[in-house]
């Protein structure tokens, strides 16, 4: 177990790295331009560590970053439960769309008043649509992230009233970022559903998304983001597990990738055809990552 959680922390932390280069690539390459008559008016993050705001820092798991040098370059440079050395993706996000400059961790004692209007991380660092992904290293499954949501719907129209919140929630971003985890340990490295071949595999992933979205819709959810899943055989911790002497990317793994995010493309195609007035995007971070990777002076 303890190495397999240095496995999963080195996983987490190139993900992240992965990830926020991606992101902060885009955000200079072209500022979020949106139609005058669109707003967002908060940013919700449901999902693993990469939206994974600190949540982790107030549960029993192994999976956390909450010491140095994770937060490095934060603002005063002390680690904040995020994966990352910085920012995170919904933090550059919220600035982008104006909302605000950082998007908190639902779980935090000192959320204020402010925070649950506009918007808050549900996310937890090692959770994945395969609800025993989470269960392997003691994280929160999305199934307890949608509670969590509930939950706070129903602060929220104490606050502002049934109308506004509803209001919000419809003009809202929601990001969903899950997927590697259940890949690269579940699936992979831990072996727990070996006995399902990877097309089934991929089948079950897409399908508890789906219901996951769904849900979210029901409460209220209307413009979704999905991130895709990485390039994940290219994981220095994933090179070193199956990369052979040389530690090369690992083909099988990233096939698995590829595999899962055109089924999750089309399944979330098909959703948004199926749910009124939704606008589910479907971002694929596979091939700009890999392109990355193999050309870093782009970077």
């Amino acid at each position: 177990m303890f190495s397999f959680g240095i496995v999963e922390c080195s996983l987490h932390r190139v993900k992240v790295l992965l990830y926020v280069n991606f992101v902060l690539f885009s955000v200079c390459e072209a500022k979020v331009q949106l139609p005058q008559n669109v707003i967002f008016k908060a940013v919700f993050a449901f999902g693993d560590s990469i939206v994974d705001q600190g949540n982790n820092n107030y549960i029993k798991t192994l999976v956390k970053c909450n010491f140095q040098p994770y937060g490095k370059d934060f603002m005063g440079g002390m680690p904040t439960g995020r994966f990352s050395n910085g920012k995170t993706p919904p933090d550059l996000i919220a600035v982008e769309l104006g909302i605000k400059k950082l998007i908190p961790a639902y779980l935090d004692p000192n959320l204020k008043t402010e925070d649950i209007k506009s918007g808050v991380s549900f996310a937890s660092g090692g959770c994945g649509y395969d609800p025993l992904t989470a269960t392997l290293v003691a994280v929160i499954p999305l199934s307890r992230q949608l509670t969590q949501f509930i939950e706070y719907t129903g602060k929220l129209k104490v606050l502002v009233g049934e109308e506004e919140a509803n209001y919000i929630l419809k003009n809202s971003l929601f990001m969903v970022v899950a997927g590697t985890d259940d890949l690269a340990n579940s699936y992979f490295t831990a072996g727990i559903r070996l006995k399902q071949d990877i097309n089934s595999y991929t089948d079950l992933m897409v399908a508890e998304a789906s219901k996951f979205l769904n849900e979210l819709y029901k409460l209220g959810a209307r413009k979704f983001w999905i991130l895709g899943i990485p390039p994940i055989g290219c994981l220095p911790s994933q090179r070193t597990l199956a990369g052979g002497h040389n530690r090369m990317c690992s083909q099988e793994y990233n096939q698995a990738a590829q595999l899962a995010n055109t089924k999750f493309s089309i399944a979330i195609n098909s959703l948004s055809k199926k749910l009124p007035q939704s606008k589910l995007v479907f971002i694929d971070i596979y091939n700009p990552l890999l392109d990355l990777i193999f050309n870093p002076e782009k970077i």
